[in-house]
């Protein structure tokens, strides 16, 4: 398969639902996993007593994770249908790890929901909804999962269809473009083969329902952006900084600006893979020389975009943000440290403008006193020091952010607008 074939797939929904054993299959089926190695898992599934979870332990083969039986951290894994080449972001469903499901989801293109029939829509459910809405998944796939469990009975599919539908409903996605499947990730009904379990059922499998995505159009119409990861000085050379291509095409011969160092020049040389190449396209990990560029005049953390219209740098800008842990309340003057693409700036929240529930969007109080763990808002953020930011609905790879303090993930977002320095 091409690489033009490709998506990011978050997969959510809530903890005890059945996510990692439907990923497991999902690599099962498509062979991306040997069946030696299910075997393996099965063995040390049942010495644990935990038969049954085998296709889970593909994803959670962190020793720590077995034990405790959740799934912690982000497991990338790759599989390919037909259509496309698939990286799954596997996304935890506990609690506590909502953060890697904000860091997975911002980097997927669309995801699967998987809801369990004997369970329904959980809080978590609604949670994971939510943040894909404003973290910007257009489509969701939902695999009403565990039909097993539930004698393959139409009526509780059809009872857990309509409860996402409306949960759909309030969060504005678009229930016209979701598809639903009836889901046993455990027996594999429905995920790559129609199941005799479920006459009833006359829609997709999973598979073909991925096979049925929308192509994610790349990037490359847009302008170019190019973050910068580090800056070397090469003999022969000279001054290389490398980075890797969100969007846009980058050629020798193009003028370049690098934000907010705010130096610029034309584009010498562009390596990749240490070979000469002309151009370099979204996704691309380059190493690039500009002329006139000194190792000192830039630094990580500056993007490069054309001269002609170089890479947006904020004075302020407002930001949709959900809170995912603090151990106070968050106010106004609140200076946390922003981690948006290759940059880390110090930034001050310097108004909340609204809170919004986090299950519907809806907004629930203008201009509050403070908000804490669990919910949602618009800030007006001021950076300590320059940065390049752009608002995600113009270029979403350089419009989602992360913000830090005390050592954890306390709440992350995407740029609604920027009011340039």
């Amino acid at each position: 398969m091409s690489d033009e074939r490709h998506q990011n797939l978050a997969v959510i929904g809530h903890v005890d639902h059945g996510k990692s054993t439907m990923v497991g299959r999902l690599l099962y089926e498509t062979g991306s996993v040997p069946e030696h190695v299910i075997e393996q898992h099965k063995e040390e599934a049942e010495e644990k007593g935990k038969g049954g979870f085998e296709f889970a332990y593909v994803m959670d083969n962190l020793a720590e994770e077995r034990e405790r039986g959740v799934t912690i951290d982000i497991a990338h894994q790759e599989f390919s249908t037909d259509e496309y080449d698939f990286t799954i972001v596997d996304c935890p469903g506990h609690r506590d790890f909502v953060k890697n499901m904000i860091t997975g989801a911002s980097q997927a293109d669309n995801a699967v929901l998987v809801v369990a029939a004997d369970d329904g829509v959980a809080p978590q459910t609604r949670e994971h909804v939510f943040l894909s809405r404003t973290l910007g998944i257009d489509e969701l796939i939902v695999a009403v999962n565990k039909m097993d469990i539930v004698d393959y009975d139409e009526s509780k599919y059809n009872a857990v269809v309509s409860d996402v539908k409306d949960l759909f409903g309030q969060v504005g996605f678009d229930t016209e473009d979701a598809s639903f499947i009836a889901t046993s990730a455990f027996e594999g009904d429905n995920v790559a083969e129609h199941s005799d379990n479920t006459p009833w059922y006359d829609g997709p499998t999973l598979l073909e329902a991925l096979n049925d995505l929308p192509e994610p159009s790349p990037p490359t119409d847009t302008d170019l952006r190019l973050p910068i990861q580090d800056v070397y000085t090469i003999s022969g050379i000279g001054t290389v900084p490398v980075g890797r291509i969100e969007t846009g095409v980058m050629n020798t011969g193009d003028n370049v600006s690098f934000q907010p160092s705010d130096v610029g020049g034309e584009v010498k040389t562009i390596e990749m893979h240490h070979e000469e190449v002309p151009k370099a396209e979204p996704g691309d990990n380059v190493g690039f020389n500009v002329r006139g560029i000194g190792k000192d005049d830039i630094r990580r953390g500056d993007v490069c975009g054309p001269a002609d219209d170089p890479p947006t740098v904020a004075e302020t800008f407002t930001a949709q943000v959900v809170v995912m842990q603090h151990p106070s309340v968050i106010t106004a003057g609140y200076t946390p440290v922003f981690h948006a693409h290759t940059a880390q700036v110090a930034c001050t929240i310097e108004s909340i403008d609204k809170k919004m529930d986090p299950s519907s969007g809806e907004t629930q109080e203008e201009n509050p006193d403070f908000i804490q763990s669990g919910d949602a808002a618009v800030v007006t953020v001021r950076p300590q020091k320059p940065l390049s930011i752009e608002p995600s609905s113009e270029i979403p790879e350089l419009g989602s952010f992360a913000v830090r303090d005390m050592g954890q993930t306390i709440a992350a977002g995407k740029v609604l607008d920027v009011n340039e320095a």
